[in-house]
Formats: C-alpha cells, sequence, structure tokens
C-alpha cells in the first residue's frame, strides 16, 4: 500500500522501536530462570559468540551455563542487517605492517573460513533462516571510488581468489534500480540470512546440545577463588573453572580491560512498507544485498519475501533512537530510490556493534578470563566462527585454534569504553560523504 507525503511519515513513526525481524519468530526462552551454582564453564552473553562457545563446549563433555543481563535476543544478533560477509577490513597489506605476512594471510583466510563455516554449520543443524549465498552489490557513490573499489577488487581476486564482477554505471541497473551511483562489483560470496530465525535456531541447538540457558541475570562480579571463578549474579554465586565473556557491542565495566577495547556503536534501520512486485524487481532485479563505499556506509537489502526493503546506516554523529534515526533513514533511502518517497515505513530499529581499534576482532585470554569480540560491524559469520572456535579451546580441541588467538589488542589513552571521540568523527565523515555526493552528482549534471 503506498502513502503519499506526509502519510508516509506519519506511518513511519508508529514503528520506532518495532524489530523487523522479531515478527517472524517465536518466543525465544530460557532453560530455567535460575542459573546452575557450579559449570565448568560460564558464557557471560547470549548472542552468537556466547551461542556457539556454549555449544562447542557442551559438546566436549562440558557442563555449560550461559547467562544474559536482557531478554534472549535483546541485542543486535537480532537486529542485524542479516549480510554476511568475510568480516575481515584491514587489507592483507595493512595486517602484514602490524603481524607480519605470514599472521596477515592466516587472519585473511580465517575471514573467508567464517563465510564457508557458516553456511556448511546452517545446512548441517538445519536451521530455517532463510539464508542464501546471494552475493553482494558493492557500489561505488563517486568515479574516483568506482576506480579504487575496481583495483582494490581486483588485488582481492589475484592475491585470494575471490570471485567477483565488476559492473559499470551504464549495466547497474541490472544489479540496482538507481543512478545514484557509478558502478560498482558483485562480491559472490558474501551470503544473506534471516539473523532472528538464525539466532533462534542456534539458541533451540544450545538447549538441545544441553547448555543451561538464564536471561535477564547480569554477571556483577567476578573474583577467583583458587583454582575456580565465582560469577556473582542477582540469584546467587556460580563457580565455575573457564569464564568466556562474549557481550561484543554489550560490554561493561564488568571487565574493564576489555570494556577499554571496545567502540561500542548503535547502527540503525527501517523496513519499509510492502511494496509491489514490479516496484522491487525494478530496484532489486537480484536479491543481493547491497552497501557502498560511503565511509559511514549505507547497508540494505530486499527482505527474504521480497515484500519490503531493509535499509541501514548511521544517520547521526551522536547516538539517538528510532523515533530520530527512521525519518533520517528514510531521507537517506530516498535519495538513492526516489521511487520509494510515496511509501512509508512499518518498523524503525537501533542495535550496538563493537568496533576495535585496529579494525578487526579478537579472541584471546585475560587474567585467565576467554573473550572473543570485536566484529566491526561484520558479525554473523565472524561471531559465530570465533564463538565456535573458542568453545573448542576450553576443552582442549586442538582444531580451536584461530589466526586471532592472543593478538595484541589495543587501545587508546583516555579511553574508558565511552567513545567521547566518536560524535566528531563520524560527523566528518558524514560531511566528507555528502561532499563527495553533491560534487559527483552536479558533475553528471554538467556532462549529461
Amino acid at each position: 500500500m503506498s502513502r503519499q507525503g506526509e502519510g508516509a511519515q506519519n506511518s513511519a513513526n508508529s514503528g520506532a522501536g518495532n524489530v523487523y525481524w522479531h515478527d517472524g519468530i517465536a518466543a525465544l526462552t530460557p532453560t530455567a530462570t535460575t542459573p546452575m551454582n557450579n559449570a565448568d564453564v560460564v558464557v557471560i552473553g547470549a548472542g552468537y559468540t556466547g551461542l556457539h562457545a556454549g555449544i562447542a563446549a557442551a559438546r566436549g563433555g562440558r557442563s555449560t551455563q550461559i547467562i544474559d543481563m536482557h531478554e534472549l535476543g535483546w541485542g543486535c544478533s537480532t537486529r542485524n542487517g542479516g549480510q554476511i560477509s568475510p568480516s575481515i577490513k584491514p587489507s592483507r597489506t595493512a595486517l602484514a605492517q602490524r603481524h607480519g605476512a605470514e599472521r596477515a594471510k592466516a587472519i585473511r583466510d580465517e575471514g573467508y573460513r567464517s563465510l564457508e563455516w557458516i553456511g556448511a554449520f546452517i545446512e548441517s543443524e538445519g536451521i530455517a533462516c532463510d539464508y542464501q549465498r546471494c552475493g553482494r552489490f558493492h557500489a561505488a557513490h563517486t568515479p574516483a571510488h568506482f576506480d579504487a573499489l575496481v583495483r582494490d577488487t581486483q588485488t582481492l581476486g589475484r592475491e585470494e581468489g575471490v570471485p567477483f564482477e565488476v559492473v559499470s554505471r551504464d549495466d547497474q541497473h541490472a544489479e540496482i534500480g538507481t543512478d545514484a551511483y557509478f558502478g560498482g562489483v558483485v562480491l559472490k560470496q558474501h551470503a544473506s540470512v534471516d539473523p532472528a530465525k538464525y539466532y533462534s535456531g542456534v539458541l533451540d541447538l544450545a538447549k538441545k546440545t544441553g547448555v543451561a540457558v538464564t536471561d535477564n541475570c547480569p554477571a556483577l562480579d567476578i573474583r577467583r577463588e583458587g583454582k575456580a571463578f565465582v560469577v556473582t549474579t542477582p540469584t546467587g554465586d556460580i563457580r565455575a573453572e573457564k569464564i568466556v565473556i562474549a557481550t561484543n557491542g554489550y560490554t561493561t565495566s564488568l571487565v574493564p580491560w576489555l570494556q577499554r577495547r571496545v567502540i561500542p556503536i548503535g547502527t540503525y534501520m527501517i523496513a519499509t512498507d510492502p511494496l509491489p512486485k514490479a516496484l522491487m524487481d525494478n530496484l532489486f532485479p537480484t536479491d543481493r544485498v547491497a552497501s557502498d563505499t560511503c565511509k559511514v556506509i549505507y547497508y540494505y537489502r530486499p527482505s527474504p519475501d521480497r515484500s519490503r526493503i531493509l535499509f541501514g546506516g548511521r544517520v547521526s554523529a551522536a547516538e539517538t533512537n528510532p523515533a530520530i534515526s527512521g525519518p533520517r533513514l528514510h531521507h537517506d533511502m530516498c535519495r538513492i530510490f526516489p521511487e520509494l518517497a510515496d511509501y512509508g515505513y512499518t518498523h524503525s530499529w537501533t542495535g550496538k556493534v563493537a568496533f576495535t581499534f585496529d579494525t578487526h576482532a579478537h579472541l584471546g585470554q585475560h587474567e585467565g578470563l576467554h573473550y572473543a569480540m570485536g566484529y566491526c560491524g561484520s558479525g554473523i559469520g565472524m561471531a559465530s566462527y570465533l564463538g565456535m572456535r573458542l568453545g573448542q579451546q576450553l576443552v582442549g580441541d586442538p582444531q580451536g585454534a584461530t589466526a586471532f588467538d592472543n593478538l595484541q589488542f589495543p587501545t587508546r589513552p583516555l579511553y574508558f569504553g565511552k567513545p567521547w571521540f566518536l560524535p566528531s568523527v563520524v560527523q566528518w565523515y558524514r560531511l566528507r560523504d555528502h561532499w563527495q555526493i553533491r560534487r559527483a552528482a552536479a558533475h553528471n549534471r554538467l556532462t549529461a
């Protein structure tokens, strides 16, 4: 159903706080409202990382208790865009400067391994989550960015065997129905999923594997008693041999050392009104996920049933709320797809991801506490994969070793977990993106 002008915005505002993905899943329930008093492994955080670590530990014969401070599925594991990539942002050259050539290659390889692993995991475990290997169209927002994108992608193809296709601006409508971009590349390995259905399936598997899961149960303190750890919760203490911190974008001062090393960043999404099939087929002739080369990136895709467009990005320098982010996302979406101006949106929501200062994930130990986090906005595949590997490490399985193990985990002076610097950085990049877009559009008008 289309809505004109003010009607579209009025319909949109009513969706503030509603998560589109949550409409498609049953209630997510714990195994018990009170955690066990004793366990071999206690996992703090019931997102992708925590659930996969718990499954691997339980399959290795360890009694495993997962606790979370919120309701199950409350965090970004059910609120993300459902796009799965190899997850490693730094290039091999950049990684080699930090870690050496051999370690750099190994880290990049882990990204591709995570992408293959999650597809195989979903198939082997029979998780119904609308997974498909659809590919990504990564669009250039200026001609210069197109040239750089092609060069960088050709390097990936030559050095790392990445399958891709270059799409010129003249051929762009075969991939995406807009003139806002200047061509792009198709990254054929990337995939999509319904993240909440995936989460629900992994949660069910954890329960079947024997993992105890308790929500609304924050860890208030962790202390050592001899060789064991004691986790204090509102309902009592839990003694455990090993502790996993799997809190990613929701990391608190429970472990200040970790809080200083991850940067929580809000990401925002909307789901449009149901759209006519002909319009969807025109805007998204393929089922690919999409993103662009803006520094403050936009990411979007058709819903799994191709009835709506799910559009996400960062819309303000400081953190905001879905009532404010929704109209801004709608405005930015309509810049890319003017045909959507007649349609509102029914859902507007937010979640937190965690970036790191070196822009890749980390796995390791600190004072005996195990952790995996910092997926930098690409957490579906990597959080699942590293959670699984961390669980294998807990039970002494040599297959659990990764190229991320105990890399130096950097922080910055005067950073203690609240990113005071983020608004100014985001504002600068947003202004630069905006200026580049306007300049490219003006050039097009002059040369048309």
